[in-house]
């Protein structure tokens, strides 16, 4: 959990410093710079620009600046991230092995949920991860709303396997079409589908959890 509030600071500093420097190409650079930038591109950028007058130039040592400062949380958000799935390996969770969950979002997973025995059923779990749809029928059409309830950081990870999966060849994209041909909207198969997934990481946790209380009675087995 301390890992990824780290990577997460990193990412929101260098997302703060990306938008400075967008703003300083736009004068600097003919036709601005595209939102993707990285520190390797905004430098491409810069080194075909010869500033004109005191103001430019200025912008240009500025713009350099943030350049550096991109650079630099690029690579501490890399080294962080190693740190992170060096954790997660080591915690031996099998959330790994489910589509479209990395290093990252298992850590997200892991910190944000602690002792999955606190959550006595999936149904439990899918309310604290806010993905349990509430009901808002009206008349004879049955619809269901997002709920705003639950930990937001869990929901977005969930948001963030979603649309992986409904993005490449999957189960998951596959539940998702067949939500979208039984006449439900692109949000509301979505919300379906973060549904499903949130008890498929329930279970996942459940089992970490038995697999590891076995381990410790084997080793306090083979230690009587």
């Amino acid at each position: 959990q301390l890992l990824t509030k780290r990577r997460q600071d990193l990412v929101a500093g260098r997302t703060q410093t990306i938008t400075r420097l967008h703003r300083l190409l736009i004068d600097l650079v003919p036709g601005g710079a595209r939102r993707n930038l990285t520190a390797k591109r905004a430098a491409a950028l810069l080194a075909g620009v010869t500033p004109a007058g005191a103001s430019a130039v200025t912008r240009h040592q500025l713009a350099g600046e943030l350049v550096a400062d991109v650079h630099d949380m690029e690579q501490r958000i890399a080294a962080v991230e190693v740190r992170i799935k060096t954790a997660v390996v080591q915690s031996n969770t099998s959330l790994l092995e489910l589509f479209g969950v990395g290093p990252v979002l298992a850590a997200t997973f892991l910190g944000a949920v602690g002792d999955i025995g606190r959550f006595p059923s999936k149904h439990h779990f899918a309310a604290h991860t806010g993905t349990a749809p509430l009901e808002a029928s009206n008349g004879q059409v049955v619809r269901h709303r997002l709920s705003r309830a639950g930990d937001r950081k869990l929901n977005h990870a969930l948001y963030m396997m979603a649309m992986v999966q409904v993005r490449r060849p999957s189960a998951g994209q596959a539940y998702y079409r067949r939500k979208r041909a039984e006449g439900k909207s692109p949000k509301e198969a979505l919300r379906c589908l973060k549904r499903r997934l949130s008890d498929v990481v329930y279970r996942c946790l459940l089992a970490d959890q038995h697999d590891q209380r076995s381990r410790v009675s084997a080793i306090a087995g083979r230690g009587v």
